[in-house]
């Protein structure tokens, strides 16, 4: 059952003949007061909550009545309902644990499928049961693309388990290189979605010129440039998945104009004027740290969390060690078969040297090391020696093995960031090659360690 908590005759007359049509049984009360009379002894299953009652217009009333119903049904889910110009009050719900918000008017078809994710991962939460280790997920769902069975890895995977066939929009955060795209794509690939579009976009190469044009498409004519008619990413991933790489690099601009499609799934052409409706699971994707952005003020705290319904967390692969035989191997499989070589194989000292070096750029650079030293040794049997010429750290030698082991690893990398930098005379383009992260993740990691 679902509680409708609103002062307004006409929305809780709206709400209920929408959400009773669509299958649900509804209950709809006019007070604060009334609805905690209510849930002392029949919790609901969900509450739409309006945050301006008739004594305020502040939203107070409306936050102390979420905190107040979260006592008594701590695990009930609670959708706010607000109007446009007062998502900053939505916001301060979201923080004080509220599921999601719509905004006046609402869209029926966005509201029903909150409605529905909510109640999905509810279940999903309550149910028990769910698959431990690697074998048992592989079992039971896709996850062919990506190699590992660390605890760490498997807590991530098992997570994707939970929530990939459900509508929530999830956020993936995690250093460089450490497969973001991959955990989106296996969100996608295990979804009711699957057999539609991926539509992957990488932000940070989208200048706030073309944001528009590139995002929602444009009509021939609609500017000096436009020669022919063009289809936007969320229009090609209609009924599928868009995946919002690297959304930190989105400007203030971009944001809010992201913001409004996020918020309705509607969204206008550019030279047409006629609004169009998608039906979108959003996943996005960053290394950067949109908290602090958000106190910043450089990333909008409203758009943060619209997109960070769920966030996913991925281990840096110094913290899944175990993992790099398997990584190492996969990647030596895949060059011997793509370049028609033999078969590569690893000596047990070459396994322990990948074990103790940081790798700043994580997968990414374990996988240009790994084939690199495959291409320029030409051999079938992979020794310490082979990788460590490869590597900007060539002073490690398995009897340095002690030396290392005691370093922290914030030194491990400082120092590999560092001889790489020596390596390459001071071209940063080029250490940032080697290192296998972006320019700008190593700007950040010279400005930590003051390099």
């Amino acid at each position: 059952m679902i509680l409708i908590i609103d002062d307004d005759a006409i929305v809780r007359s709206s709400l209920s003949l929408l959400l009773k049509r669509a299958g649900y049984e509804t209950e709809a009360l006019t007070s604060p007061e009334a609805a905690l009379e209510f849930i002392r002894h029949t919790p609901p299953d969900l509450m739409l909550m309006d945050m301006n009652f008739s004594l305020t217009t502040k939203g107070e009333e409306g936050l102390e009545l979420l905190q107040k119903v979260q006592v008594f049904c701590p695990r009930v889910p609670v959708i706010l309902i607000t109007a446009w110009g007062s998502i900053s009050l939505a916001v301060r719900g979201m923080k004080a644990g509220a599921f999601d918000f719509i905004t006046k008017p609402w869209d029926n078809r966005h509201l029903l499928k909150s409605i529905e994710t909510a109640l999905e991962l509810k279940t999903r939460k309550m149910t028990s049961g769910s698959p431990q280790t690697r074998r048992e997920l592989d079992s039971q769902y896709d996850f062919s693309s990506i190699i590992g069975q660390s605890k760490a890895l498997v807590d991530v995977l098992s997570t994707v388990a939970r929530i990939a066939d459900t509508n929530a929009s999830v956020l993936i955060t995690g250093e460089s290189g450490t497969g973001k795209e991959l955990i989106a794509e296996a969100i996608h690939k295990n979804s009711s979605r699957k057999k539609q579009r991926f539509v992957k976009v990488n932000l940070g190469g989208v200048s706030q010129s073309l944001f528009e044009s590139e995002m929602f498409g444009h009509r021939k004519g609609a500017f000096t440039d436009a020669h022919a008619d063009r289809t936007g990413r969320f229009e090609l991933a209609d009924k599928g998945t868009i995946f919002l790489d690297e959304i930190g690099e989105l400007d203030t601009t971009c944001q809010v104009k992201l913001l409004r499609v996020l918020q309705d799934q509607t969204f206008e052409v550019l030279g047409d004027s006629n609004p169009r409706k998608v039906d979108v699971r959003v996943v996005s994707a960053t290394n950067a740290d949109l908290q602090q952005m958000v106190r910043d003020k450089t990333f909008r705290e409203d758009l943060f969390y619209r997109i960070n319904l769920i966030q996913i967390h991925l281990p840096a692969l110094r913290e899944r060690k175990e993992d790099i035989p398997l990584l190492a191997q996969f990647f030596a499989d895949r060059q011997s078969t793509q370049n028609r070589l033999p078969s590569v194989s690893f000596t047990p000292e070459a396994f322990e040297l990948l074990q103790i070096l940081p790798f700043p750029g994580n997968i990414r650079e374990l996988k240009n090391l790994v084939e690199r030293t495959i291409l320029v040794s030409g051999k079938s049997r992979i020794q310490a020696d082979d990788l460590q010429n490869q590597t900007s750290m060539r002073e490690i030698s398995p009897a340095a093995h002690g030396t290392i082991q005691g370093m922290t690893l914030d030194n491990l990398e400082a120092q590999t960031i560092r001889n790489a930098i020596e390596q390459h005379n001071g071209n940063l383009s080029k250490a940032a090659r080697t290192l296998g992260i972006s320019r700008t993740a190593l700007y950040r990691r010279i400005e930590k360690y003051g390099l």
